[in-house]
């Protein structure tokens, strides 16, 4: 059985982002991992010792997995964004035409994607590429294993629960995570995850 491992980020040192936030985050993260790894063998072994008489642990091991496996990913998807240090934002290139499009400007689109990671509550807050419809959309995400929209290609998270950020800010300063985490994006790895879904 494949068993996943836990990625590996460098970072640059983050304006409004502390070592200790990174570190506390990345447990969170290797946490994803971890478990699903025990579920996996938890389904397996369960299934070999008595599938039937198993039959409810092991569907309720199933619920669990898309909880585990998209925090996993999700997590990747954004620690990504901010390796190799921040580069300039896209003004003119194919996923600023197409935000632009959509949100009226690249401005608007910043403004937009801010606004809904200002969601009460905790979530996500993605930028997505729906291929068939050739269109993008910000969409807020309570719980990750609920609310992502299907066929879509992830261009760019924000980790809007408070691990991501309450090691630097207390919720009143969720702004200020928001406003780090667009500073420090590398738009090279968001740009590029474009141009892969095209």
């Amino acid at each position: 059985m494949h068993t996943y491992e836990a990625q590996q980020f460098t970072f640059p040192e983050l304006e409004g982002i502390s070592e200790k936030q990174l570190e506390v985050h990345i447990g969170l993260y290797k946490g994803y991992v971890k478990h699903i790894n025990i579920l996996r063998e938890q389904i397996a072994d369960l299934s070999k010792q008595d599938a039937e008489k198993y039959a409810f642990a092991i569907e309720s091991a199933r619920r669990r997995l898309g909880f585990e496996f998209n925090g996993m990913r999700m997590h990747e998807l954004y620690f990504e964004q901010w390796e190799g240090g921040a580069t300039d934002t896209p003004q003119e290139n194919a996923l600023a035409t197409a935000v632009a499009e959509k949100y009226g400007s690249w401005d608007a689109f910043i403004a937009h994607f801010t606004s809904t990671a200002m969601s009460r509550g905790s979530g996500w807050t993605t930028l997505g590429w729906d291929k068939k419809a050739q269109q993008p959309h910000v969409w807020w995400t309570a719980d990750h294993e609920l609310g992502m929209l299907a066929d879509v290609d992830i261009i760019l998270t924000a980790d809007m629960w408070e691990h991501a950020y309450m090691v630097d800010y207390v919720p009143a300063e969720k702004a200020q995570h928001v406003a780090a985490f667009l500073k420090n994006l590398n738009w090279d790895v968001v740009t590029k995850r474009f141009a892969d879904s095209n």
